[in-house]
C-alpha cells in the first residue's frame, strides 16, 4: 500500500480530483449511515442537499489529493488577507492557524510551512495516529515536510506546541475534530452541542499567541487553491465554554463562505465515549 500511494503521488492533480469526484459519490450512494450524516449535518446548518451537492466529490478529492499532499510536490496557492499572516507573526508571541475540515485542510500547513518556515521558524501540527501500524507509520513520515513537524495528539504534543509558540513558532489545529472524553467541553456548533476541543484556547490563552483562522479552497478541474486567512472577532474569553464557542462560530463563518467544499460527512456530533452532555441547557442544544 504504501508503494501505491507513493507512485498515485506522481498522477497530475486534475486526474486525481476526477477519481476522487467519482468515489466520494460511490461512498454517499453506497453507504447509508454516511449518507444520512451528511444530510443531516448540512440541514442544521440551514442547506438544502441542492445547495451541497458538490460536496459529496469535494469529499473524495480531499481524499484523492492525500497521495500528493503527502509525498508530492506541495500545490501552488494563491492568497487572500497575506498580510494578516506578517501581522501575527510580528507580535512575537507565535502563531495558531485553526482550520475546519474544508477544502484542502492537510494543505494549509504545508503551504504555509513552505512560505514563512524559513523567515519565521517551523509550524508544528497535530494530528491523530491511525489505528493501523502500518498507516501510522506512513502518516508520521509523509506528514513531517520540510519546515513543518508533525506531533501526535499526546501529552507530549501538546508540550511540543507550547514551546513552539514560546519560541515565536506557528501550530495548525482543526477544531472542529471531535476530542476524546475529557479534552473538550460541549459548545454549540450550528446551533446544536458539539464535543469542542479545549486545546486550542488553551495555547492561546496560555502563550498569547495570535490566532488565525484559515481555510484553502479548491479550484476546479486541479487549477490550484487559494488560502484565505481571518481574524477572531474578538480576544478569546477566559471562559472554556464561551472560548469554544467563539472558535465555533468562526469556523462556522468560514463554511459558510465555501459550504460545498466542508465535509458534511464527518461525525462532528458524536459523543466520546463515557462523555455527557455537561447540563440541561447543553442537552437542548442536541
Amino acid at each position: 500500500m504504501p508503494v501505491l500511494v507513493r507512485l498515485l503521488a506522481h498522477i497530475p492533480l486534475r486526474f486525481m480530483h476526477v477519481l476522487g469526484a467519482l468515489l466520494g459519490w460511490l461512498a454517499f450512494l453506497a453507504s447509508p449511515t454516511y449518507r444520512r450524516r451528511f444530510l443531516a449535518n448540512a440541514a442544521r446548518a440551514g442547506y438544502r442537499f441542492a445547495q451541497v451537492r458538490a460536496a459529496v466529490a469535494q469529499a473524495g478529492r480531499t481524499v484523492a489529493e492525500i497521495p500528493r499532499l503527502w509525498f508530492g510536490a506541495v500545490p501552488d496557492c494563491a492568497l487572500v488577507n497575506e498580510g494578516l499572516v506578517a501581522e501575527a507573526y510580528a507580535a512575537g508571541r507565535g502563531v495558531i492557524y485553526l482550520s475546519p475540515h474544508l477544502g484542502g485542510f492537510e494543505l494549509c500547513a504545508q503551504d504555509a510551512a513552505r512560505r514563512w518556515g524559513h523567515l519565521y521558524g517551523p509550524i508544528t501540527v497535530l494530528y491523530r495516529p491511525a489505528r493501523q501500524a502500518w498507516l501510522a507509520r506512513m502518516m508520521e513520515t509523509a506528514r513531517n515536510r520540510p519546515a513543518m513537524q508533525a506531533v501526535p495528539t499526546t501529552l507530549t504534543g501538546v508540550r511540543q506546541m507550547i514551546k513552539a509558540l514560546r519560541r515565536g513558532e506557528a501550530v495548525g489545529l482543526l477544531p472542529d475534530q471531535v476530542p476524546p472524553g475529557g479534552q473538550g467541553v460541549w459548545a454549540p456548533f450550528f446551533g446544536q452541542g458539539a464535543y469542542t476541543m479545549t486545546l486550542a484556547a488553551r495555547l492561546a490563552q496560555q502563550t498569547g499567541a495570535q490566532v488565525l483562522i484559515v481555510y484553502c479552497e479548491r479550484l476546479p478541474k486541479g487549477r490550484g487553491f487559494v488560502t484565505h486567512f481571518e481574524r477572531l472577532d474578538a480576544p478569546l474569553a477566559g471562559d472554556a465554554v464561551l472560548a469554544a464557542t467563539q472558535i465555533n462560530r468562526a469556523m462556522e463563518q468560514a463554511i459558510r463562505q465555501c459550504p460545498e467544499q466542508y465535509l458534511w460527512g464527518y461525525a462532528r456530533y458524536k459523543r466520546p465515549r463515557g462523555q455527557r452532555l455537561a447540563d440541561a441547557a447543553a442537552e437542548g442544544m442536541a
